[in-house]
C-alpha cells in the first residue's frame, strides 16, 4: 500500500522511521510508482521497484544496523499541488565491504512531492553527501577528491 502523507513535511519522519527499521518496503512506499531517486554517488533509479531493490540491498550489506537522524525540514510549496522538502541528515552505523565500522556521514535529502486526492507522495528525490570544508570534487590522476579552492587568509 502506498503511503500518502498528510503534509509534505511528513516525508522526513517517514524516511527516518523506515530507515531506522531497515524497512525497504516502507521506504519505497513513500514514492510514486514512477518516482525518480538519485543517490549520493549518482546512481539513478527510475521507479518504486528499483528504489526498493536498491535500499533492500543497502540495508542488508551497507547499512545493516545504521541509524539516521533527520533535521527539521525546510519546505517550499510550489502552487497548491507540489512541494520541495529538504532536510539535513546524520547517519551512523554504516559498514565497509569487509563489515568493519565506517565513520559517521552527513548529508542533505531533497524530496519533490506532489499532492494527490488522498495526500502527498514523493515523485523525485536527490541525496547528497556533505563534504566538510570542501567546495567541489576534482578528478586527478591519483583519484577523485573533495577540495576547497579558497586559500587561507584570503577574502
Amino acid at each position: 500500500m502506498v503511503t500518502l502523507l498528510k503534509t509534505p513535511e511528513d516525508i522526513v519522519a517517514g524516511w527516518q522511521d523506515a530507515w531506522n527499521l531497515a524497512d525497504a518496503a516502507a521506504l519505497a512506499e513513500l514514492f510514486a510508482e514512477d518516482a525518480e531517486f538519485v543517490n549520493v554517488v549518482g546512481l539513478w533509479w527510475h521507479d518504486r521497484k528499483n528504489i526498493y531493490t536498491a535500499h533492500a540491498f543497502g540495508f542488508t550489506h551497507i547499512f545493516p544496523h545504521s541509524r539516521i537522524s533527520m533535521d527539521e525540514p525546510r519546505t517550499r510549496l510550489i502552487g497548491a499541488d507540489a512541494a520541495v522538502v529538504q532536510s539535513k541528515w546524520h547517519l551512523t552505523g554504516q559498514v565497509t565491504p569487509t563489515g568493519e565500522p565506517a565513520g559517521d556521514r552527513f548529508g542533505i535529502l531533497t524530496f519533490v512531492l506532489e499532492r494527490r486526492a488522498e495526500g502527498w507522495i514523493t515523485v523525485a528525490a536527490q541525496n547528497t553527501d556533505i563534504e566538510p570544508s570542501a567546495q567541489t570534487h576534482v578528478n586527478l590522476p591519483e583519484g577523485r577528491g573533495a577540495i576547497h579552492y579558497k586559500k587561507r587568509g584570503t577574502a
